[in-house]
């Protein structure tokens, strides 16, 4: 179960220039690697040595200590999570850690009920990075007396519940007013300047917090210390720019390899294409020609015996002609009759033998007759005579 919270979100409870310096830390952004609960502990115990909100020298950005405590934020602990941080055996800063979540977190009527066991929790530890020593219960009672922790604001407590918390330390004759371990009850009445709040996002970033703001010219020339971060990351900036235009390269390069290789791949596609319609083609052609030489084949076999059934029909049966009579050469007619003239003739000339002899020699007689003159008899075709 989640503790029981006031519902607003962190933006709104912590500081607005101690919030956006979490979250632009590099250490933070580091952080992202820690993603259970077990392991924030440990990186408490290992790095965190106060519990202070900024950092302390030339560098004035967010400390360890809020960092880890932006991360808690993140992963929004349970109940018994809580009841591990505030009982942790290992190191009091894990414990502190768990009471300014709770300060900054939880419904404010519910803080008494944390708080209570430990009011009078005697471990001692420093708070601070001055060394100042002090108990856990001090500490617990100035973050539920304090609106400030070292210059940082605090989410306001209600003043009825302000009131019933006061009250409950006079039943338990406990004091009621700060101890001055977390700082001054007020922003300006603070004595230590490594302490001191930064007044902006720009006072923030300085080289020294008693400096001005660093876009001023003065300040950017004066410290050699912020002459060696400038040039530190103007190297950075130069060295991610060449990443950069080195990654953008490899990119377009990339992108016209792939766009060269799509084009050869369409154009062997296109070729492919275009080998198998010339095999379609071919195979269309050859399988009509194919065709072709058998239907011409076939034509002339069927011609062919057409043909000679009709050469056989004519020689077999005799010629006639449209009125169905027989049609005789033109010569047999004439042929005939020259033949019967002349068998008659040579009768006449010689004497039929199928007649019997006369005894008064007829016969030679029409033998001499002939010999009178020079006949010539032409067979088979037109006689002449001379």
């Amino acid at each position: 179960m989640e503790i029981q919270s006031s519902g607003r979100s962190i933006d709104t409870l912590m500081e607005k220039v101690l919030c956006m310096n979490i979250l632009s830390s590099d250490y933070f952004k580091e952080l992202f690697r820690l993603k259970t609960y077990h392991e924030v502990i440990d990186e408490i115990y290992n790095q965190v040595d106060h519990v202070e909100p900024w950092m302390t020298g030339n560098c004035r950005g967010p400390s360890t200590a809020f960092c880890l405590l932006y991360k808690f934020f993140t992963m929004k602990l349970t109940v018994k999570q809580m009841h591990g941080l505030l009982k942790h055996p290992d190191s009091p800063y894990i414990r502190a850690v768990g009471f300014l979540y709770l300060r900054y977190v939880a419904e404010p009527k519910t803080l008494w009920g944390w708080y209570e066991p430990y009011i009078k929790d005697d471990e001692e530890f420093s708070p601070g990075s001055n060394g100042k020593m002090t108990t856990m219960g001090v500490y617990v009672r100035d973050l539920l007396l304090g609106q400030y922790y070292f210059d940082t604001l605090l989410p306001r407590v209600p003043l009825p519940l302000m009131r019933q918390i006061t009250t409950n330390l006079e039943k338990m004759k406990l004091p009621t007013k700060l101890s001055g371990v977390t700082g001054d009850s007020t922003r300006m009445g603070a004595d230590d300047s490594t302490a001191r709040r930064p007044p902006s996002v720009k006072a923030s970033l300085s080289v020294s917090f008693g400096q001005r703001a660093p876009h001023r010219a003065s300040t950017r020339d004066s410290s050699p210390v912020r002459k060696a971060v400038v040039d530190r990351d103007r190297d950075r900036d130069r060295e991610r720019s060449v990443d950069r235009s080195r990654d953008r390269e490899r990119s377009y390069d990339d992108r016209d390899r792939d766009r060269d290789r799509a084009r050869d791949r369409e154009r062997e596609r296109d070729r492919e294409r275009e080998r198998d319609r010339d095999r379609d083609r071919d195979s269309r052609d050859r399988r009509e020609r194919e065709r072709d030489h058998h239907r011409s084949s076939k034509e002339r076999r069927d011609y062919d015996r057409d043909r000679y059934s009709s050469r056989r029909s004519r020689s077999r049966s005799p010629r006639q002609d449209s009125h169905g009579r027989n049609r005789d050469s033109p010569f047999r007619g004439e042929k005939k009759g020259t033949v019967s003239n002349n068998l008659q003739k040579l009768k006449d000339l010689y004497g039929d033998a199928s007649q019997p002899k006369n005894d008064n020699g007829a016969g030679s007689e029409g033998v001499r007759k002939g010999t009178g003159t020079e006949e010539v008899i032409r067979l088979g075709g037109s006689s002449s005579w001379r």
